[in-house]
């Protein structure tokens, strides 16, 4: 094995990288694990991506895979790979705190999360905990627990949410790999405004436990530098598990099958404002249009075109709102004390809704789904911006001077497609002027996962690092 690789190549490596690296022998899983570590503790006072690193343990089953691959018996598919995890999901060991102060750190914390359990199956290292708003409930990261995190690209901007401090870690080199949640956009907004690739799957196609409160709106989903590293990370993830009753049955062939293939002869639909319905800051819709370009320059059969539905936010509300009052349900008045003031109103909004206003919001979103199947009849790829803009101040729920009081009025690209359950990626597409990453939305029908990463892989096939990272 090569011994002084530079660490600043190491952290750079996508993970299909790594693994080329493990395999030669030009490096090995303690080298990296150890240069991702030093990277994560860099950038901490940066943009404050971790809650928790997990150091020692790391680096123990760092030299457990270097063994395996030394004696030529790789565990999995991705033995000695750094992976961070959001702190919503349960890593066994590891508190996990939900970005929350009315959580007791003292567990017991025994379980892995169904992603993560197969995580540790396939060999993978688990170098931290990712920060989170507090129960995931919004789409930017900052919480009374672990305070904000930053953009990448400019700290004083948001990184996005709520999957905010996993797309930060990828972006700046803290492991190539990490696990996040969508409820309404939460890989997806941090992947544009941090200049990484995301994907929200099928719901269902990643089993989750505990079931979440915001019901199945919630998917887990892989954040990564690009495609490929992210249908190698749901070949792992989407094995199924008994914990999760509504989880999928195994895909049939792997994600990387047919990476590939291209675009040729698709039907895309490019959505430029859902309508007119939103306002697109110029620059993302020139750098969108961009893509849309290369897609058909590709060979996709491209046409402007919108799907037929309305601005489904109230049926979304209702929803998420009702979740979120049901996520606290359990905590005493004292500990409610301690919540975010912007949850606790959502929370209360949430309680006041009946449920015939809970299954009048369940027909909305049913009548959305049959309309987005018949949409798909036609065309195989629906193209949108990700995030009518680029990041904003950090701190705050909505821009200031937006007219928005909730994250969701800046987000309509992206909820939506929780309600029809469908897959949706976000795809980086460049910078603004100021240097802030776009990124690109594409959706396909329910179960048509691999077209998405397909078409991701064509137009986009390596991620963005941040200058001086």
């Amino acid at each position: 094995m090569t011994q002084g690789t530079d660490p600043s190549t190491l952290t750079s490596r996508t993970a299909v990288q790594l693994l080329d690296g493990y395999r030669t022998g030009a490096f090995g899983p303690v080298e990296v694990t150890r240069a991702a570590l030093e990277r994560a503790e860099a950038i901490r006072p940066q943009v404050n991506a971790f809650v928790r690193l997990l150091s020692d343990q790391a680096l123990e089953q760092a030299a457990a895979s270097q063994e395996r691959w030394r004696r030529g018996e790789p565990r999995g598919l991705l033995d000695g790979v750094p992976v961070t995890v959001k702190d919503i999901l349960l890593l066994r060991g590891a508190p996990t705190l939900r970005g929350s102060r009315a959580v007791d750190p003292a567990g017991p914390w025994e379980e892995d999360a169904p992603s993560v359990a197969r995580l540790r199956e396939h060999g993978a290292v688990f170098l931290g905990k990712t920060t989170t708003p507090e129960f995931g409930w919004k789409g930017v990261t900052d919480s009374p627990l672990s305070g904000v995190t930053g953009n990448p690209y400019d700290p004083a901007r948001t990184a996005g949410g709520s999957s905010g401090g996993a797309a930060a870690a990828v972006a700046l080199g803290a492991g190539p790999l990490a696990l996040g949640t969508d409820g309404g956009g939460s890989v997806r907004i941090p992947a544009a405004f941090c200049g990484i690739f995301a994907l929200k799957p099928t719901y269902g196609r990643v089993p989750l436990y505990p079931a979440s409160a915001f019901g199945t709106l919630a998917h887990v989903g892989p954040m990564t530098r690009d495609a490929a590293d992210a249908a190698l990370l749901m070949d792992v993830i989407s094995g199924p598990d008994s914990r999760d009753w509504s989880a999928l049955a195994p895909a049939p062939v792997s994600f990387r099958e047919g990476l590939d293939g291209g675009v040729r002869g698709l039907r895309v639909a490019y959505s430029p404002s859902l309508g007119g319905q939103v306002a697109v800051v110029p620059e993302v819709a020139a750098a969108v249009r961009r893509a849309v370009e290369r897609l058909a320059a590709l060979g996709a059969y491209v046409e402007e075109t919108d799907p037929d539905f309305s601005d489904p936010a109230d049926a979304f509300h209702t929803l998420w709102f009702s979740g979120a009052a049901r996520v606290v349900q359990h905590l005493t008045r004292e500990q409610r004390k301690l919540l975010d003031p912007g949850l606790q109103e959502i929370c209360a909004a949430g309680a006041r809704r009946s449920a015939l206003d809970y299954l009048a919001a369940v027909d909305v979103r049913m009548d959305l789904g049959r309309r987005m199947g018949r949409f798909h009849d036609t065309y195989d790829l629906l193209v949108t911006p990700t995030v009518p803009r680029t990041a904003f101040e950090a701190g705050v729920e909505a821009p200031k001077g937006s007219g928005h009081r909730r994250w969701t009025g800046w987000t309509p690209f992206t909820y939506p497609f929780n309600l029809t359950q469908q897959p949706a990626a976000s795809v980086p597409v460049g910078t603004d002027a100021a240097g802030l990453p776009i990124g690109v939305q594409l959706v396909a029908a329910r179960h048509a996962d691999a077209l998405v990463l397909r078409a991701a892989h064509a137009l986009y096939g390596s991620g963005v690092t941040p200058s001086g990272s």
